[in-house]
């Protein structure tokens, strides 16, 4: 397995995996709108995708967006995104993912990672088992009403 980082190259192949993470979310299955956003993210530079490879095959990735701490005044990243085909899963995909994502954060010097993620989501464990800690801040968030 080895990791790449996606360019506007890696689009067609990310956009299945894509597709199938929100799929995953109960999302319809939409690969024009999917391959449309990714491209968009990434020729103006508002994520960081880090993709797998078993081979010549794409099998993960996770998805990262730039994000400040007033506090601290420092830039951190979010981990929107991480996917793994299920044919590819507890092979250690999402492990190599995650610590992907911290040496490009620590490359960057930025303060940290940051995820969310649903309380019974089993991956919870590797999170902990890789050196996240989990926070106890509640959560919120507005949902604008969709126009009409």
């Amino acid at each position: 397995m080895h990791i790449e980082l996606v360019t506007e190259k890696h689009i067609s192949e990310l956009t299945p995996l894509f597709d199938q993470y929100r799929v995953f979310y109960e999302q319809t299955s939409n690969l024009e709108a999917a391959k449309a956003f990714l491209t968009l993210r990434i020729k103006q530079n508002e994520s960081v995708i880090f993709m797998a490879y078993e081979g010549e095959v794409a099998i993960g990735f996770t998805q990262l967006y730039t994000t400040f701490s007033s506090v601290s005044m420092r830039p951190f990243y979010v981990l929107n995104d991480l996917y793994v085909n299920a044919v590819y899963r507890k092979k250690g995909v999402g492990e190599a993912l995650l610590n992907c994502a911290k040496k490009h954060c620590l490359e960057k010097g930025y303060k940290g990672l940051a995820l969310e993620t649903a309380p019974n989501n089993p991956a919870q464990h590797l999170y902990e088992r890789l050196g996240w800690t989990k926070q106890s801040n509640l959560f919120y968030f507005w949902d604008a009403p969709k126009a009409s």
